[in-house]
C-alpha cells in the first residue's frame, strides 16, 4: 500500500487507512532535554535496567529496554502506575486505534507517563509509528507541553539522522517531514533547513540537492521564520550553505539548474545566488589584481590574448546569469522586490566595473523610491570617468549643486581618482584645480599621482602646457614650494631650464 502521504489530502486518523510501519533508528545515541526525564535513548538488549512490580499486566513483551541518564530502580517504581504498563501492552497488542486507548485512559496517566510511551515505541523493533499516533492524540487534547514537544523533535530529529547515514532514499525522509507535520509537529525552527544541514554535515552535499529537489517537486510548504522573508526557502538555504563554504558559481548553477528543470524555487533564492554573483565577481577581481601585481614584479608572464578573453568571457557568463536571476526575481515576487534586485545588480555592475550599466542601476533605484548610498554614486562616478563617459560623469556631477562643501571634496576626489585610474591626467589635472577654485583642498597624494602622470606624458608627448600650468596654479595655493621645470629640445638639442 502506498503511503497516504502520496494522495495529497488530510486525514484525521491514521488507522483510516492500511496501518504505515515507520523503522525506528536502530541502536543510536541522541540527546533529548526535557527538565524531568532529560533521558539519554539508548536500546539494550538487557531489560534489567527497569525494575517493576510483579503484576499480571507486566505479561507484555519487553524486548530491549530504555536506558535513562536516571535510572527507573525499584525506588522509583511508585512513580510508575500500573495503568502505564496497561498502556503500553493494549498499544502492542494493536487491536483498537491507539486515540481509542489513550483516550480511556487520559484520567489516569500523568505526562510524564505519556512521555515514556513515546520514548518506548521510538525504539527500533517496536510499531514506531505509535509514537506519532501517541503524540497526534496529545496534541488534540492539548497535553503537549513544551517538554514533550522537545521530546517528540528529538525523536524526529533522530529517526531522519539514521535514515540518512543509512541512505535512504530522499522521498523516504520526506514523507517524515510530511508525518510530522500530519500530526501537528510544530518545531520552532524550520526542520527541511535541520534535513539540509544534516546532509551537508554529513558530507552528503549531493544528497543535500536531491533532498531539496525533492521538497520542490512534491511542493512541500515551508513556513518562513522571517516575516520579511529573508529566509530562502530549501533551495536559499542550501545555496546559503555553499556560499558559506566560498562555493559561490556551485550557488548559482544550483539556483539556475532547479529553476531550469521546472521546478519553483522560492523567490528568495534568486536574491541568494545574486550575492553569490556579486561574490564570485569580487572574487575574480581581486584575483586579477594579484596577477597584475605578479606581473609587475616579473614573477610572472602577463595574461596573453587568449587568457584575457577567458576571463572577459567568464565574466559575461556571470553577469548574464545575474540578469536571468534579477528577471525572475521580478516576474515572481513583484514590485516589492525592485528596489533590493536593483541593488544587487548595482553591485555586480560595480564589481565587474561596468559605468555605464551601474550607473543605469542607481536611476532605477531613485525611481522604486530605494535612494542608494551617496558613497555609492561616488564609485560609479571614479568607474565612468576611468572610461572617460562624459555624459554619465556630468549627470552623476549633477547632485553636487545639494551638496555641502565637504561631501563636494570627497565627490570630486573620487572623480579625480577614476580619471588617474584611467590615465586621463588632464582631466584629472582640470578637477584639481576645479576643488583649488572652491577653496577645497585635494589630498597630498592626489596631488603627487596626478603631477607624475603629467610629467610622464610630458616625455611621451612633449606637451608640457598643462603640467607648467597646474604647477603654477599649485604655486600660488603654496601646496607646493618652487621648482625647476627641465626641457629637452631633441631637434635642436637644447636644455631648458626655468625656475616656477
Amino acid at each position: 500500500m502506498a503511503s497516504v502521504t502520496e494522495f495529497g489530502f488530510a486525514f484525521s486518523s491514521y488507522f483510516s487507512f492500511q496501518r504505515h510501519t515507520l523503522l525506528a533508528p536502530q541502536s543510536s545515541s541522541f540527546i533529548i532535554k526535557p527538565s524531568r526525564i532529560f533521558a539519554r535513548i539508548k536500546i539494550h538488549q538487557n531489560p534489567s535496567f527497569i525494575v517493576t512490580k510483579q503484576s499480571k499486566i507486566r505479561e507484555f513483551r519487553l524486548f530491549k529496554s530504555v536506558e535513562l541518564d536516571q535510572y527507573l530502580t525499584s525506588d522509583d517504581e511508585d512513580e510508575m502506575s500500573e495503568e502505564f504498563f496497561e498502556a503500553i501492552e493494549e498499544l502492542e497488542r494493536m487491536t483498537r486505534e491507539p486515540s481509542d486507548i489513550l483516550e480511556e485512559m487520559n484520567d489516569r496517566l500523568s505526562a510524564r507517563e505519556l512521555q515514556l510511551v513515546l520514548v518506548y515505541f521510538s525504539q527500533e523493533g517496536r510499531d514506531s509509528w505509535c509514537a506519532l499516533e501517541v503524540f497526534e492524540w496529545l496534541k488534540k487534547e492539548n497535553r503537549v507541553d513544551k517538554e514533550t514537544m522537545e521530546l517528540m523533535i528529538s525523536i524526529m530529529c533522530g529517526w531522519v539522522k539514521k535514515y540518512i547515514e543509512e541512505e535512504r532514499d530522499v522521498g523516504d525522509v520526506v514523507d517524515l517531514l510530511v508525518d510530522m507535520d500530519c500530526v501537528g509537529l510544530k518545531p520552532g525552527f524550520s526542520m527541511i533547513e535541520k534535513v539540509i544541514s544534516l546532509y551537508w554535515e554529513m558530507g552528503k552535499k549531493e544528497g543535500a540537492v536531491l533532498f531539496v529537489k525533492e521538497v520542490l517537486r512534491r511542493g512541500i510548504a515551508y513556513a518562513e521564520d522571517d516575516k520579511e522573508g529573508q529566509k530562502g526557502g530549501p533551495t536559499g538555504y542550501l545555496a546559503w550553505k555553499m556560499m558559506v563554504e566560498g562555493n559561490y558559481r556551485d550557488a548559482v548553477k544550483l539556483v539556475i539548474h532547479l529553476k531550469d528543470s521546472g521546478l519553483k524555487p522560492e523567490v528568495y533564492s534568486y536574491l541568494i545566488a545574486m550575492t553569490a554573483v556579486v561574490k564570485e565577481l569580487n572574487e575574480l577581481g581581486k584575483a586579477l589584481r594579484k596577477l597584475k601585481n605578479y606581473a609587475k614584479a616579473s614573477l610572472i608572464a602577463e595574461l596573453d590574448e587568449k587568457n584575457v578573453e577567458l576571463v572577459e568571457t567568464y565574466q559575461s557568463d556571470l553577469l548574464a546569469d545575474g540578469a536571468r536571476l534579477s528577471s525572475w526575481a521580478i516576474q515572481e515576487g513583484g514590485s516589492s522586490f525592485y528596489g533590493v534586485v536593483h541593488e544587487r545588480l548595482l553591485a555586480m555592475y560595480v564589481c565587474a566595473g561596468r559605468g555605464l550599466d551601474a550607473e543605469r542601476q542607481l536611476w532605477e533605484m531613485k525611481l522604486v523610491g530605494k535612494e542608494a548610498d551617496g558613497d555609492l554614486y561616488d564609485i560609479v562616478l571614479a568607474i565612468c570617468a576611468s572610461q572617460k563617459e562624459g555624459s554619465a560623469v556630468s549627470r552623476l556631477l549633477s547632485r553636487m549643486e545639494v551638496m555641502n562643501s565637504l561631501r563636494k571634496k570627497k565627490t570630486l576626489s573620487w572623480l579625480l581618482r577614476g580619471y588617474v585610474k584611467g590615465g586621463h591626467f588632464n582631466d584629472a589635472a582640470e578637477t584639481l584645480t576645479k576643488m583649488l577654485d572652491l577653496g577645497l583642498y585635494p589630498e597630498y597624494l592626489d596631488r603627487v599621482a596626478v603631477l607624475q602622470g603629467l610629467r610622464k606624458r610630458i616625455q611621451q608627448s612633449e606637451n608640457v602646457e598643462a603640467y607648467l600650468k597646474l604647477c603654477k596654479r599649485l604655486s600660488d595655493t603654496r601646496l607646493i614650494g618652487p621648482c625647476l621645470v627641465y626641457l629637452y629640445i631633441k631637434k635642436y638639442k637644447l636644455w631648458i631650464i626655468k625656475m616656477l
